[in-house]
């Protein structure tokens, strides 16, 4: 554990909150989903679902090192033990408040919650029991590509030739040279965060170097030229305008504040009490929207909405230390014993060579 590092476990549950803060107050009611309006608090609140760009770009990060010197069998069963348990729980109490309480915001179908605890729901294009789901179909996908990493081996060399050839896939499918149906591996929308996530990562490995401190500007000049171009899509569908020049600080903000990281230049940040922050991230990112849009339908005409607001955050994160602490904790054991069984080490038997 001293080789943490917290300050990506704060910058997590800053991303998440950000999203929360996004659709309790801007998406949820300029969606029609709720009630209760957060005029004022939009105006910046819109911006919010950019945490998920964070997100993309720390997994890069994280992902990485957590592959870097693991089988292809060791990253697939840590992914699984990280990603499932956490996610059945979100899919149960997100489909009970909706069959309960959800009649008129949301519906849900017994074949649907059965693809959703697949994860692969996407693949036969079943709909997301709940909105945020969407992220973990790219999340998926871009494991497979670190699978793929970890089964070729992972040297600093061939780690920067594959980045290399995922930024030019990127740029390819961009400028229409490849057809789009490459884009369901190359995932050109947010390619680029992955990327320097990954890129950075090699930088906090093995110090500087010209590769790198060529590829992620590049990367960064990508995501800006996307992030505008998603927000028009964004700002289309809620019917408001984002600016460009916010965005494209935002962006850069994000890119800025991981290339410290990588730098070491937080490292006085890094508080060992922000694992817990870092823990509360999935679970909270799971729960929270569908469940929290339906409390505001039944409920937000009787009470005070920045009570119901704040109130319905405490609860939700509470909730999400709970499946953290009941669920995830008790349950990875247990997975990583059936799912990879200790070997019994071999004994030396005089006479008759290695037995077990």
């Amino acid at each position: 554990m001293r080789n943490r590092l917290y300050e990506l476990d704060g910058l997590r549950l800053l991303a998440a909150l950000c999203v929360v803060f996004f659709h309790y107050t801007f998406s949820g009611w300029a969606g029609g989903h709720s009630p209760v309006v957060f005029q004022a608090e939009s105006v910046w609140s819109k911006y919010g679902y950019l945490g998920v760009d964070l997100f993309f770009m720390i997994s890069g990060f994280v992902v990485l090192m957590s592959a870097w010197g693991r089988t292809p069998r060791e990253f697939a069963v840590s992914r699984v033990i990280r990603l499932y348990p956490a996610y059945w729980v979100g899919i149960a109490v997100t489909t009970l408040v909706t069959v309960t309480l959800g009649a008129g915001v949301f519906s849900v179908s017994f074949g649907q919650v059965l693809a959703n605890l697949t994860m692969f729901q996407a693949v036969p294009d079943v709909a997301n029991v709940d909105v945020v789901y969407w992220t973990l179909w790219a999340e998926m996908r871009f494991y497979l590509l670190i699978l793929v990493f970890a089964w070729i081996g992972m040297t600093r060399g061939r780690v920067l030739a594959g980045l290399w050839a995922w930024l030019g896939l990127t740029l390819a499918v961009e400028a229409g040279v490849l057809p789009p149906m490459i884009d369901l591996v190359v995932q050109s929308e947010f390619a680029h965060y992955f990327i320097a996530g990954m890129a950075l990562f090699m930088l906090y490995k093995f110090g500087p170097s010209k590769q790198v401190l060529v590829l992620v500007p590049l990367c960064l000049g990508n995501a800006v030229y996307r992030a505008i171009g998603y927000a028009t899509a964004v700002g289309e569908r809620y019917s408001v305008e984002y600016s460009p020049v916010v965005i494209a600080l935002v962006v850069m903000a994000l890119f800025a504040v991981m290339t410290l990281v990588a730098l070491r230049v937080t490292a006085p940040l890094a508080m060992p009490w922000l694992a817990t922050a870092g823990a509360l991230t999935y679970p909270l990112y799971l729960l929270h929207a569908h469940v929290g849009f339906i409390v505001f339908e039944r409920i937000g005409g009787a009470v005070d909405k920045y009570v119901l607001l704040f109130g319905l955050i405490a609860v939700m994160c509470a909730a999400a230390y709970a499946v953290h602490r009941f669920v995830e904790r008790p349950l990875a054991p247990a997975l990583k014993r059936v799912m990879a069984p200790r070997r019994q080490p071999a004994v030396l038997v005089r006479g008759f060579g290695m037995a077990r």
